[in-house]
């Protein structure tokens, strides 16, 4: 049996256009992409933090360093610039590979610079307060 967990995350990223007129998906700055692991055209769940929209569309890799975080498409009716969006990549996982499980997290500004990158090796004790085993990484300013 597979479970489906939470494999990466962008956190509290900040929501810098909206593009009718594209053909589908969310545009986000390949550093980011890269930081949480999340492919270039992988399934990701979108939350809008402003409105409370949930939605489900693809990542397409933005230009480095250009902070660009975009919806396009039909998603563009989704969110407004300047709203705060959390970005999630899922993924399958048999119970050998729960093992070594960790979702990374990716922190940044309101400027889409990453400020931290966590690894949890276990979400529930971090959220127990118990400290967790969670790796944390800062992310010097560029």
């Amino acid at each position: 049996m597979q479970r489906t967990l939470l494999l990466a995350k962008i956190h509290n990223c900040t929501l810098t256009g909206a593009n009718i007129n594209y053909v589908g998906s969310i545009s986000i700055d390949q550093i980011l992409l890269d930081k949480a692991g999340i492919l270039p055209y992988e399934q990701v769940q979108v939350v809008n933090n402003a409105n409370g929209e949930r939605f489900i569309t693809y990542a397409i890799p933005a230009p480095a360093h250009s902070g660009v975080i975009e919806l396009n498409g039909a998603a563009a009716r989704l969110g407004i610039m300047g709203d705060r969006l959390i970005i999630m990549a899922y993924g399958q996982f048999t119970p050998e590979e729960l093992k070594s499980y960790s979702p990374t997290v990716v922190i940044v500004d309101e400027n889409n610079r990453p400020l931290e990158v966590r690894h949890y090796d276990d979400l529930l004790n971090e959220k127990d307060g118990k400290g967790g085993r969670g790796k944390r990484e800062k992310e010097p300013h560029t």
